[in-house]
């Protein structure tokens, strides 16, 4: 089934929503694995099933059939704690809204995950200090989100995703609030992240910068995958 360089593996997975003639197929049997060290975008128009996709690839939803598995894992099965618990440890996420508290420091934000995994303070402090300088915040640590521009609070994001150090990150359109020049940066600096760090990315998508600088692309089309494309 699974092998070690596999991070996501999702078998026959369908979602579907409503009954009879009410029924709508999100997601209609997807096989998908996805290699450690990635760069991968989930592409396609408006209903072709990437967000539903991504949803389930991370446990925030649940598929109506097929199995998803997560760092060797099923996490289709898993609930409660077991499954915030896991997903914390193993996923990193990004969001086109940032989803950052707005009442903490950029370091606050960061240290939040690793307070949460009770990471001792010292080990805290000094990884919560590089991450935000290899992101290029330093200097910027005990501003606010409101003290941020939209391309600062992104990487803020950034970094908090990648402060747990998890097997994968899931970013859901996340240039979609930054203008060109912004999130052309951002991309830059996620890409650099994946070729130094091997940190895996899974984007969703529309945009054509994310496009280009894929080492892989998944188009979807009606909820199946219609062309899987690896680039050089």
């Amino acid at each position: 089934m699974n092998t070690l360089q596999e991070v996501i593996f999702m078998d026959k997975i369908s979602k579907h929503y409503g009954h009879d003639d009410n029924r709508v197929i999100a997601v209609d049997h997807v096989e998908l694995k996805i290699h450690r060290g990635e760069f991968t975008a989930l592409v396609g128009p408006s209903g072709s099933g990437k967000t539903t996709l991504l949803n389930i690839m991370s446990g925030l939803d649940t598929p109506s059939t097929g199995t998803t598995y997560l760092a060797g894992q099923s996490i289709s099965t898993m609930k409660g704690n077991q499954l915030s618990d896991y997903r914390r440890d193993h996923i990193g996420f990004i969001f086109q809204s940032y989803n950052l508290i707005p009442v903490l420091t950029a370091y606050e934000n960061v240290e939040y995950i690793l307070l949460l995994q009770k990471i001792p303070l010292k080990e805290r402090r000094d990884r919560v200090y590089a991450i935000l300088k290899e992101v290029g915040l330093e200097g910027r640590e005990n501003r606010r989100p409101t003290e941020l521009s939209g391309g600062q609070q992104q990487r803020v994001a950034v970094a908090r995703a990648i402060a747990s150090k998890p097997d994968i990150i899931l970013a859901d359109e996340p240039t979609a609030n930054l203008d060109s020049h912004t999130g052309s940066a951002l991309l830059d600096m996620m890409k650099e992240l994946n070729e130094k760090e091997k940190i895996t990315f899974v984007f969703s998508t529309h945009d054509q910068m994310i496009m280009d600088r894929a080492k892989r692309l998944i188009i979807l089309k009606d909820g199946k995958v219609h062309r899987d494309e690896v680039r050089a």
